[in-house]
């Protein structure tokens, strides 16, 4: 039986999104000379690479399904109006094609290739005699990257946490463009009381502290919903949809408390284009204001929304993280670089200290964080028409 969750929808739309500008750049201009100058950019190659690998891994453990429950005669468990009995744990592609780092647990703390334990244990010896000694892995030099206090692969935790990062990273900015788009473009274009209205909004959210907006929020929808680990019936919509999703709502809020900047930002740009000769032009001709503002004003702005969405995406990445550090963010049993890092803050002060749980969340960070940083400012250069024809 299939599960699809609210966030799984961002993941298949940031897909869709990636493959449509794939197929267009093979046939619009601009979009064929910003292919062409990026293949130029060796750099740039590396990190549209490593991009691709978390796209993967996240639409890898967005595509997920509850296998039936097996009886003792070996057939598929039913209840008792006749349907089929589900397992209430939803493994994705990902958790199924990495089944052996998922299912090679230890007891404890193991360093990264170690063949014994990282705690001592007291053990029964040859003699009889009681000693206190680190016992042999189940799993010798299995883990690559350790394993944490439960025993669980820190590499495969690591790898769980992509999925999250990716969809704050892209739902926020989601949620953050058409609103910055629309209020600031309209009022930037029409200006009077909508310009006074619009700054009265912006204004008053960017007062208010986002992390006080983002409990509040968080206490009044993100309390109840799933927060990761096995499924619940009550949860399940249609069979097999869970929208009630704690991720999606801290998407939700992180984008309506981030839209004020590029807000800002858009409604600045709109004031000097409206001035222009062409769009003056086109007034004078007769053309319509909505027309206008489709052809003339958002393409010029679309500029600052790249640049905003490169560094958006970064910083929602880390907030993430962050928030889950202090406890607001994702659930407990979702895989999160910040839960990771929340973890890692007791390991360090530990004897000896358990250090390889936040060096897999920083390089995983690193590893996203950068390219698409890199990768976004490549694409700038690649539209900007002053550095393509110097």
């Amino acid at each position: 039986m299939p599960v699809i969750l609210a966030t799984d929808l961002i993941i298949f739309f940031l897909v869709g999104a990636v493959l449509y500008f794939v197929i267009a750049s093979r046939k619009v201009g601009t979009l064929k000379s910003v292919r062409r100058e990026l293949g130029k950019n060796r750099l740039a190659l590396v990190c549209m690479v490593f991009l691709a690998f978390y796209v993967l891994v996240a639409l890898l453990d967005s595509v997920r399904y509850r296998d039936a429950v097996i009886d003792d005669d070996g057939a598929s468990a039913v209840s008792e109006d006749g349907g089929v009995i589900y397992s209430p744990e939803a493994l994705s592609l990902l958790d199924r094609a990495l089944s052996g780092m998922r299912t090679r647990t230890e007891k404890t703390y193991s360093a990264p290739f170690a063949t014994h334990s990282y705690a001592k244990e007291s053990m029964e010896g040859a003699d009889g005699t009681i000693v206190r000694d680190y016992p042999p892995l189940k799993y010798p030099r299995a883990h690559w990257l350790g394993t944490d206090r439960v025993g669980n692969d820190v590499l495969f935790t690591a790898l769980k946490g992509v999925r999250t990062g990716v969809v704050i990273g892209a739902g926020t900015t989601i949620v953050i463009i058409p609103f910055a788009i629309f209020f600031g473009v309209v009022a930037g274009f029409y200006g009077g009381v909508i310009d006074d209205i619009v700054q009265y909004i912006y204004t008053t959210l960017s007062s208010i502290p986002g992390v006080l907006l983002i409990v509040a929020f968080m206490l009044l929808f993100g309390s109840s919903g799933y927060q990761g680990g096995l499924i619940s019936e009550v949860h399940v919509i249609w069979r097999a949809f869970v929208l009630n999703d704690r991720l999606f709502w801290l998407c939700v809020i992180l984008g309506i408390t981030s839209w004020t900047d590029l807000c800002r930002l858009i409604r600045g740009e709109t004031l000097k284009l409206r001035e222009l000769e062409y769009v003056q032009a086109s007034r004078a001709f007769g053309i319509g204001r909505l027309s206008i503002i489709y052809r003339h004003i958002v393409p010029n702005v679309m500029h600052l929304v790249l640049i905003t969405f490169v560094l958006q995406f970064s910083g929602l990445v880390l907030a993430e993280a962050i928030l889950s550090y202090i406890g607001i963010g994702v659930g407990p049993e979702m895989g999160s670089w910040g839960n990771m890092i929340n973890t890692a803050r007791l390991e360090l002060s530990r004897e000896p200290v358990v250090w390889w749980n936040l060096l897999a969340a920083f390089a995983a960070m690193f590893a996203l964080v950068l390219p698409a940083n890199i990768f976004g400012d490549a694409v700038r250069d690649a539209l900007d028409p002053r550095l393509r024809y110097r």
